[in-house]
């Protein structure tokens, strides 16, 4: 469905600026990138530039009209605290440097919207000068996108109480978009932010990839795996990997399904170490696929039999997209985001779970050997189609555009 810009069109095109902290994965990233892909879908297309912390951004299919600033990464620890990924151990050098990068960006952009994905103040505060000199000038709505699932209501809310998230949001932004379902999860009520945020926070669904990728390069993808090997297969990815090496050993040594062939993605932030052991060990079978990075990866998923990854929002959301059997291995720690999130699912008969303690080669051929057929989901995936509406209506509100359309308003109706 396309939304129309209403008469009289906008002096210039519509400019959103999408930030993301990225700092463990490619989770943030991803999200932003189906974001402003759905969002290009505008008219007329808008100018979209993404600012985030993950240097394999450039990798992967930008969609049309959109552009990206790179900032040198954090790596995040197990104990969820912040380094430098590459740049020395000055962590406030570092922050300092992409503080004074974000800010430079979105002041030289000079947007109309700005969508902030998950962390209202950016990762070690480094949004907090952004904020003050867009709501200075003026001229741009602030947005925050949460997921759907932070944390624990416990931790959630000694961490945004901490943070001064609360505050931040009533001074500076102008919307909070939930992308999830309540009826999955509601993480307004749980975790106490009905209240303080008040009508200006919402959920409006999942983000559902189906449909919003780079089609030509998702299908390259997926015929240069399918013309490899005519068998069937089995697919796995743990995301960036930094965490995911337990998961590939146990998928290289497991047992596949008779007749079948796996295809393992392992991320390109795997240590060396680990990577290497991981192809030693599949190198000594003709039925094992390794490779680093898959840029596209959602037409492969969909022709493959089954699907085993990592508990993270994108990956999941692909898993209900594809509606194949899927075998979920949350991360546990930190943060119980992943573990929350599946738990619900699997209840539904959604997708199957299988916790990190319980994970051996052994388990994953257990579940290979079992017959599993996902239950029809209910859940809300329009997510995309209310975010091109609600950043039409929101930016309707700013004096120098106009572009309410009254198609938007059904989608919000």
């Amino acid at each position: 469905m396309t939304i129309q810009f209403a008469d009289p069109q906008p002096v210039r095109a519509l400019r959103i600026l999408l930030y993301s902290h990225d700092t463990l994965g490619y989770g943030h990233l991803r999200r932003n990138l189906l974001i402003a892909r759905a969002l290009s879908e505008i008219e007329p297309q808008p100018e979209i530039l993404l600012i985030g912390g993950m240097r394999e951004a450039g990798a992967f299919v930008l969609p049309p009209g959109t552009d990206c600033v790179t900032l040198p990464a954090y790596a995040k620890q197990d104990d969820g605290s912040y380094q430098p990924r590459e740049l020395g151990d000055d962590l406030v050098r570092l922050t300092r440097l992409r503080s004074m990068t974000i800010c430079g960006a979105a002041t030289g952009f000079d947007p109309d919207l700005m969508i902030v994905d998950n962390v209202p103040r950016g990762a070690q505060y480094e949004l907090d000068k952004t904020l003050q000199a867009l709501r200075v000038r003026g001229r741009c709505k602030i947005v925050l996108g949460l997921r759907d699932v932070i944390d624990t209501p416990s931790a959630t809310r000694r961490q945004w109480l901490r943070q001064r998230n609360f505050e931040t949001v009533r001074r500076y932004f102008d919307a909070v978009w939930v992308y999830g379902d309540p009826t999955l999860y509601n993480l307004l009520d749980d975790c106490g932010m009905s209240g303080p945020l008040g009508p200006i926070a919402r959920h409006v669904g999942f983000l559902d990839p189906a449909g919003r990728r780079d089609a030509a390069q998702s299908a390259l993808d997926a015929a240069a795996i399918a013309g490899a090997d005519p068998r069937p297969y089995v697919f796995c990815a743990v995301g960036g990997g930094r965490d995911g090496s337990a998961l590939c050993e146990a998928f290289v040594r497991c047992q596949l399904p008779a007749g079948h062939r796996g295809v393992l993605v392992t991320g390109t932030q795997m240590s060396e170490d680990r990577r290497a052991q991981v192809h030693r060990i599949a190198a000594g079978r003709d039925d094992m696929m390794v490779m680093p990075f898959l840029r596209e990866p959602f037409d492969t998923m969909t022709s493959a039999a089954r699907l085993i990854g990592m508990g993270g929002y994108n990956t999941t959301m692909e898993f209900l997209s594809i509606r194949k059997p899927s075998l979920v291995v949350p991360r546990c720690a930190p943060r119980r985001e992943q573990v929350m999130r599946t738990e619900q699912l699997a209840k539904r008969g959604l997708v199957s779970m299988l916790l990190p303690k319980n994970l051996s080669a052994e388990a994953l051929s257990k579940w290979f050997a079992t017959p599993v057929v996902p239950r029809a989901q209910q859940l809300d995936m329009g997510g995309l189609e209310r975010l091109k509406a609600l950043t039409t209506n929101i930016c309707n509100t700013l004096p120098h555009l106009s572009v309410v359309s009254a198609k938007a308003q059904g989608i919000l109706a």
